[in-house]
């Protein structure tokens, strides 16, 4: 891993774990954390590999991050306050669990280029896998799982601001 990809994980983690605790939802708070995927996503993927089996094993990374994400979102609670604001509450489960991907991760890839670069190397010429879906595949489960955390925690938020019985209200009128 160079000094890029460490700061890059490294700020992912200080981000997602500064969610820990109780919060009033905001747009920054939900937008802030997609804006950084975006811009990861600009600069760590140029373009998808399509070599030999490079986008299934790339589609298998963003499906990981998706389901990591659904998880992420069914750790942390979103509430109405009697004020009328909406708060998110991630608690020891939620920061355990981006702790452990990224903290996974980062074993891996240390794994991968010292004393795992042969297991690595021998499963990506079995399966017809070429570097750069390997960067493909974790920069993806990292995104996807930013952006469905976020996803869900907004529409959740939305779902208390305007409840059911109100959106039926306003469809009346």
């Amino acid at each position: 891993m160079n000094a890029t990809q460490w700061i890059l994980n490294i700020g992912i983690l200080a981000l997602m774990l500064s969610q820990f605790g109780e919060h009033v939802a905001s747009r920054r708070r939900l937008v802030l954390p997609l804006a950084i995927a975006a811009v990861v996503a600009v600069d760590m993927l140029p373009g998808i590999p399509t070599a030999g089996n490079d986008v299934a094993f790339v589609a298998a990374g963003a499906a990981a991050g998706g389901f990591l994400g659904l998880a992420a979102a069914a750790l942390m609670r979103v509430r109405s306050r009697e004020d009328g604001r909406i708060t998110v509450t991630a608690g020891w489960g939620y920061a355990a669990l981006w702790t452990a991907v990224i903290g996974g991760r980062m074993a891996f890839a240390l794994w991968a280029s010292g004393p795992g670069g042969r297991t690595v190397g021998s499963f990506s010429m079995t399966h017809h896998i070429t570097p750069d879906a390997w960067v493909g595949f974790f920069v993806l489960m990292a995104l996807a799982m930013i952006v469905v955390r976020t996803a869900v925690v907004g529409a959740q938020g939305l779902g208390q601001r305007f409840p059911a019985s109100s959106r039926t209200a306003l469809g009346r009128r």
